[in-house]
């Protein structure tokens, strides 16, 4: 039975009124139901067309149509060539930023108030960061920030440096989100940062330059070690309080030309 006739026979039989979903649909749902349960893992190689097309039943154009479908969710992507087919990829944050993004577009939100929310989730994942913290976290934490005191020494006197700088703050953020033990916050909090770390590059690729950037550069590197000396004292009540410290302090310098009130579609506009 081909999957579009057994939907129809399985909507019968429970008599429920539906729109029955595209052939197309049913099929991405199929393929995503596979990644998502770990039948099919990032790196995997999916069967070839002619494969597909006999296991669902479906033609041709209706496969590469489920394959554009889960292509948009980034869970696939299609290599042409010799070698070429499609392989499971994963899903991306990015993915989820920008239909994020579509919705506080919509609604005209500021990268303030994405800010503000930020301020709220993450010093929340500082303390379960500092109640369940591994080993290997607080290595990780500490690498990044060697990797920043490294760059450091050599001065944010060119572009690149300063985004460098953005590329390793905004992975100490990530690190602390993503290690917190809660899934569903990281997601949250990934979501988020991805949106303020859009704002970061499209202020640097405007030309705006932080004025004494050694100094707030200091500043921050102690924030940054203070931060894991709570983690690894596993005082979770000390460290969300200098988390929402920290990040208060980093909002006064970030925003403080007033470009917080620029709109999520000023960022994602092309």
């Amino acid at each position: 039975m081909s999957i579009s006739r057994d939907f129809a026979s399985r909507g019968t039989e429970s008599g429920a009124s539906v729109r029955a979903p595209k052939t197309a649909e049913l099929v991405a749902m199929r393929l995503r139901s596979q990644i998502v349960h770990g039948e099919l893992a990032a790196g995997d190689v999916l069967p070839t067309e002619a494969q597909l097309m006999e296991q669902f039943g479906v033609s041709r154009p209706t496969l590469r149509e489920a394959v554009r479908i889960l292509e948009t969710e980034s869970l696939i992507s299609s290599r042409r060539g010799t070698r070429g087919g499609a392989q499971v990829t994963g899903p991306d944050i990015g993915v989820a930023a920008r239909y994020v993004g579509l919705i506080l577009q919509l609604q005209g939100t500021t990268v303030a108030d994405v800010y503000e929310a930020r301020m709220i989730s993450e010093p929340a994942a500082a303390g379960l960061l500092a109640e369940r913290h591994t080993e290997q976290d607080l290595v990780d934490l500490r690498n990044c920030i060697d990797a920043l005191r490294v760059l450091g020494e050599g001065g944010f006197d060119s572009p690149s440096s300063m985004y460098e700088w953005s590329s390793l703050t905004s992975r100490f953020h990530q690190l602390i989100t993503e290690r917190a033990g809660n899934r569903t916050l990281a997601v949250q909090a990934g979501v988020l940062q991805d949106i303020i770390s859009t704002h970061h590059e499209h202020t640097l690729a405007k030309g705006a330059r932080m004025a004494e950037p050694g100094k707030h550069f200091q500043r921050s590197m102690r924030s940054f070690e203070k931060l894991v000396a709570l983690v690894a004292d596993g005082d979770a009540v000390a460290a969300q309080a200098h988390w929402t410290a920290h990040m208060r302090a980093a909002a006064k310098g970030m925003f403080h030309n007033g470009s917080g009130t620029t709109t999520i579609v000023d960022l994602f506009a092309r």
